[in-house]
């Protein structure tokens, strides 16, 4: 770790807090509280205390960065060349990069996660500022041969005013992953971050007026679902929601849009498979189980949760995870342990309840499987790497999204049974494969019902590559050239002469 973020985590120690931490509302290029006052608290979930304290956005204050927003897009960033754009986000991913200790730190103390992965979410940030500050100049529609005497081309227009709901798990990254295409198609943005952890989205704001965005592209209104995510996925002048969350509230965020004709990318619930077949590498396999659904403590929608196993590799696959999983400590965000906290006591909560009924209906528990206690912990909110094994299809572990660091075992015996047992979800977001056979990795990829599908890693892939689920998973991709075409509008338009 560097010294900035060695002296960080010391003033963390002695204090409590931080200096200099954000607490207002970001609105038309400038900060100021909620019109009625209102604040709420942020806690450290790896010692379950507040840290720090922000305002609480209300419809007023959602309506006045929608107009921001709206002013800016009609009047400056929509008429700013696709190069300019480009420029000003390139040098925002310089700015964010210069910045990465700071951020990562105040990731890591608002999410619960360990520095070293709030690092690599930070690095993923700069990584999709720089990849589509190079596509801004690059979006272009195209040319239909109707024949002689006409003569008929596409523009691809940004779409106006989008409004982005960010999930507590991956507070900047998700943030990134909706603006920066956003931006760069010549949207105006406002930001709605989880009342968790909207400390990076706030910082962001400033690295993004650093790097030249004019104000009002980028607006923050942090608060709660009720009063600021309802007020602004419901406002008549968004043109487009981008939200990831639980199905659920994605359902609410639907019907909220359609009431306006507003489109929506909705990356939402799973319950991803990662099937390993007999003939996979037993020690690659583990290890890639192990961190498809213990990184960030399972808390993420793609998470590998169920592991669809061949029975000749059952027991011994099993055995190496529940061995590995030993090995995995946990502790304060700030100390880097390998195993991080629960985000909050309430879905502390959540997961203790799944494993309490899963015990009384007779599930195995291989390994874990209780809230944790130990002077590594103290008072936050961590629940031991559990693994439930030899799960019935129909069980609520199989079949409901926990997202927590529960991974339950599915036995089956041929590739037909892996496939049924791969598909036996409404979820459809992502699924892995391991397998040393490249017809039977080809076969599974057909047939698996999933959004991404991985090979041998279960976490290959980049910002290069879409993202996003079938069926309850959602509707729309992230990342690669495709999210663009969220934010884009088609403008077809035919001479004749």
């Amino acid at each position: 770790m560097s010294q900035q973020i060695d002296q960080l985590v010391a003033e963390y120690k002695n204090t409590g807090s931080l200096k200099g931490l954000p607490s207002k509302l970001y609105i038309d290029g400038n900060w100021s509280d909620a019109h009625n006052g209102q604040t709420m608290d942020t806690l450290d979930p790896s010692s379950g205390k507040v840290f720090a304290s922000f305002s609480a956005a209300q419809k007023k204050d959602v309506d006045l960065a929608v107009e921001a927003a709206s002013s800016a897009f009609h009047n400056v960033w929509k008429l700013t060349k696709a190069s300019r754009r480009g420029e000003i986000l390139s040098r925002a991913a310089d700015l964010l990069e210069q910045q990465a200790d700071r951020f990562c730190v105040v990731e890591a103390l608002d999410s619960g996660k360990p520095l070293a992965e709030a690092q690599g979410d930070i690095a993923s940030s700069v990584s999709a500022l720089r990849y589509y500050a190079g596509c801004a100049d690059k979006i272009q529609g195209d040319s239909f041969p109707l024949g002689e005497g006409n003569y008929s081309f596409s523009t691809l227009e940004a779409v106006g005013v989008t409004a982005h709901i960010i999930p507590w798990n991956y507070p900047l990254a998700t943030t990134i992953r909706g603006v920066a295409p956003a931006l760069a198609a010549g949207c105006t943005a406002v930001v709605k971050p989880a009342e968790q952890t909207p400390l990076t989205a706030l910082m962001l704001a400033e690295v993004l007026r650093s790097a030249g965005l004019p104000d009002g592209v980028y607006n923050v209104v942090n608060g709660t679902g009720a009063e600021a995510g309802s007020a602004l996925v419901n406002h008549p002048k968004v043109q487009h929601v981008t939200f990831t969350g639980s199905v659920d509230t994605g359902v609410l965020v639907m019907q909220a849009a359609a009431r306006n004709i507003t489109s929506v990318t909705l990356e939402l619930g799973g319950k991803s498979p990662i099937v390993a077949l007999a003939d996979c590498d037993i020690e690659k396999t583990a290890e890639g189980v192990l961190w498809a659904i213990f990184y960030n403590a399972g808390q993420i929608c793609s998470a590998g949760s169920r592991l669809v196993v061949s029975c000749e590799i059952h027991r011994q696959l099993v055995d190496k995870i529940v061995e590995k999983a030993a090995a995995l400590k946990p502790g304060h965000s700030l100390d880097n342990p390998n195993f991080g906290a629960i985000n909050s006591k309430a879905q502390l909560d959540k997961i203790a309840g799944f494993i309490d009924r899963a015990r009384a209906r007779g599930i195995k528990v291989a390994c874990g499987g209780n809230k944790m206690h130990s002077a590594e912990t103290a008072d936050g909110w961590f629940f031991e790497p559990t693994i439930m094994d030899d799960v019935p299809m129909d069980d609520e572990l199989v079949q409901e999204e926990i997202f927590g660091p529960v991974l339950s075992v599915q036995v089956v015996d041929s590739l037909e049974q892996a496939i049924e047992a791969a598909n036996c979800t409404q979820f459809a977001l992502a699924a892995g494969i391991y397998t040393q056979n490249i017809s039977s990795a080809m076969q599974l990829s057909r047939a698996i019902d999933a959004g991404q599908i991985t090979v041998n890693d279960y976490w290959a892939g980049g910002i290069e590559v879409p993202f996003g689920g079938n069926r309850r998973s959602g509707i729309g991709r992230e990342k690669g050239l495709q999210a663009l075409r969220s934010y884009c509008a088609t403008k077809s338009i035919t001479f004749a002469f």
